[in-house]
């Protein structure tokens, strides 16, 4: 369910920026926040808003609902919404809010990637994360730790690809709001499958 939440603010982003007129520099979200927009990539600005409104009503719930407290990552969620989709909002610049993702990802990414040097066990987080469902050697959880950490890598690289390379962003919402949960997706059900034979046993 926590995770469906997570992606509610995405899906709002991509209903605005497919239904708002790319020229419409009067949108109410517009004039809410106080922007005077731009010339022909109003869509983006308006989801962008609406996608900073809806980040901050998801984890505000969030918040309430986990007795006023939030996981490191989705601060980091918050944090990195409030800075770009803000940045992009105030320039009319729909480049900060692109930058969101490859960042978002990247920091997920290094944050795996060091995780084993902090910590008083000095383990790899996604050992943190799977170890009461999961038994792996030491070796085991440290290659699956690199896989995380190649999968954010491979993430951010697509979101700089559909953003800045390929048609000139032509395709940057679409990828952003279904291409990165289905990449997502993806890599987990393929976890799932190749490592099923080390999941815990109810009994265990």
């Amino acid at each position: 369910m926590k995770a469906l939440l997570d992606y509610l603010p995405l899906i709002i982003f991509f209903y605005f920026y497919k239904t708002t007129d790319p020229k419409d520099n009067h949108h109410p979200l517009l004039q809410l926040v106080g922007s005077d927009g731009n010339t022909d990539q109003n869509n983006i600005l308006v989801a962008t808003c609406a996608l900073l409104i809806a980040t901050l009503i998801v984890y505000g719930c969030l918040f309430i609902f986990q007795k006023f407290k939030l996981e490191k990552q989705q601060w980091f969620i918050v944090a990195s919404t409030i800075i770009f989709g803000g940045l992009t909002l105030a320039f009319s610049d729909i480049d900060y809010i692109k930058y969101k993702a490859i960042l978002l990802n990247l920091g997920f990414g290094l944050a795996f990637l060091l995780s084993p040097l902090f910590g008083k066990e000095k383990i790899p987080l996604i050992q943190r994360m799977f170890s009461p469902f999961m038994e792996l050697s030491r070796s085991g959880w440290k290659k699956l730790n690199y896989a995380w950490v190649g999968l954010f890598v491979v993430m951010a690289g697509l979101h700089t690809f559909f953003a800045f390379i390929f048609m000139n962003g032509k395709y940057w919402g679409e990828f952003t709001a279904f291409g990165d949960m289905i990449v997502m997706f993806s890599f987990i059900i393929i976890q799932l499958v190749i490592l099923r034979k080390h999941f815990k046993t109810p009994e265990n």
